[in-house]
């Protein structure tokens, strides 16, 4: 073999091997690639008790309740699935029922998802392209704000 035909060999493996890293990367993290899972997703995926991930909904109304030591517990729909979250610690300031927000943590034996961190919007205007679409999808989508949908507010970025 040439050395022209040598370095063209061991180029095509270096690009053989490192297709199948990625494609086995990406396989392993199919399923925490999406930035939240809805109330509905993780009703029809059926996912195993302490598996962590996103969850993200509306605050349904009316569901805020607050306890000792900062415990809140409140459910997250998206309109067809209603999630019950316990969270232990301080909120965002613009949490509030109504509000989209996503929470991460997992879900417990009894079907709460267990929050470490929840997450709101950061101001009236702005909701996430991924949380508007699944708001859409479900029918709730108000057409008066859609402008505004993955859009910083004036002098911001994203």
């Amino acid at each position: 073999m040439t050395r022209k035909q040598r370095r063209l060999v061991l180029i095509g493996s270096a690009l053989g091997v490192l297709g199948l890293a990625v494609a086995l990367v990406l396989s392993a993290l199919k399923d925490s690639i999406v930035f939240f899972n809805s109330p509905t997703d993780l009703v029809e995926k059926h996912v195993p008790t302490g598996a962590r991930l996103r969850l993200g909904g509306l605050v349904k109304q009316g569901s805020v309740v607050r306890g000792e030591n900062l415990a809140v517990r409140f459910e997250v729909t998206d309109g067809k699935s209603t999630i019950p979250v316990a969270f232990v610690g301080l909120l965002p300031d613009l949490f509030r029922e109504g509000q989209g927000i996503v929470a991460e943590g997992a879900l417990d034996a009894a079907g709460t998802f267990k929050a470490d961190s929840v997450l709101a919007k950061h101001d009236e205007n702005y909701m996430p392209k991924e949380v508007a679409d699944a708001l859409k999808a479900q029918g709730l989508w108000k057409e008066d704000s859609e402008k505004q949908v993955g859009a910083a507010p004036p002098g911001r970025t994203p």
